[in-house]
């Protein structure tokens, strides 16, 4: 075998994962509270019902991805993730993953009653950066963030935004394995947007794998190089992320996807316009 046939390092390789969580009292039968009450494990008493939100799926990701997962809502995206990190045990099958997955959701914790500019300083040591590592990326994390002078005040001033842009500037300043993004780009504006997705592509080029969970089919197509599609736990399409964004559309979004057929048609039709007129 030549140089160039090496073989591709896997970073994430789930085998018939099921992952489960149990709802608790008033949040047993009402779905929109579903993340207010998960747990992990507790015996089966009155009031107490299972869910099965990830149920059979298999895949492998491989160094330098970067994997959209979309879905509906409900359909185990979230969950996914929560397992790829080790915070939900697989009722069955197993994930196996290179290093220590990091985890960046819009609700992951910081401390509130912190400044950011404390925040900042535990988060990098929390990630295995050295105190010379923190201080050396520190101006670099409050200025991606776009916190100003809000640094020096607690968390619990910020806005969900803010603290969301800062929970992503603190995870993505580190070259990660694995790092699982959680709807952490809805938060921001489109500037912030762009920012985020330049810093995906250099994780990405750091032999790093992202997971990206996003209601936003456009922040998947620009970011991401492959797509999983989820539906009631269960993986319905993995590969390519146009052929599969198209496919979701199509059967989510009909309207939306013909436009894009058109769009894409004309296109096509321009560059063929182009061509036969530089000749």
């Amino acid at each position: 075998m030549t140089d160039t046939m090496n073989e591709r390092i896997p970073t994430v390789i789930a085998d018939d994962v099921h992952l489960t969580y149990k709802l608790a009292g008033r949040y047993a039968n009402r779905g929109g509270a579903l993340a207010l009450a998960r747990t992990v494990t507790g015996a089966s008493r009155p009031g107490l019902r299972e869910v099965k939100a990830v149920r059979g799926v298999s895949f492998a990701a491989w160094e330098g991805d970067a994997i959209g997962l979309i879905g509906p809502n409900g359909s185990g995206k979230s969950t996914l993730l929560r397992g790829i990190a080790g915070l939900l045990t697989p009722a069955g099958g197993a994930i196996y993953t290179r290093g220590e997955p990091a985890l960046l959701g819009v609700n992951a914790a910081l401390i509130s009653t912190m400044s950011g500019e404390r925040n900042i300083t535990l988060g990098g040591l929390a990630m295995g950066m050295t105190p010379t590592e923190v201080d050396e990326k520190f101006e670099d994390i409050c200025e991606f963030a776009g916190i100003g002078d809000f640094v020096s005040l607690p968390m619990n001033a910020y806005s969900s935004g803010m603290g969301a842009r800062l929970r992503f500037a603190i995870a993505s300043a580190k070259s990660h394995d694995v790092l699982l993004i959680d709807e952490a780009l809805a938060t921001g504006d489109a500037e912030f947007r762009r920012r985020s997705e330049k810093r995906i592509q250099q994780l990405r080029k750091d032999a790093g794998t992202v997971f990206l969970v996003s209601h936003s089919l456009g922040v998947v197509r620009e970011t991401c190089n492959r797509a999983i599609w989820l539906e009631k736990g269960q993986i319905v399409m993995d590969g390519g992320t146009d052929e599969v964004l198209d496919a979701y559309e199509e059967r989510h979004d009909p309207r939306k996807a013909a436009r894009r057929k058109q769009q894409r048609a004309a296109a096509e039709e321009k560059k063929k316009a182009n061509v036969k007129a530089a000749g």
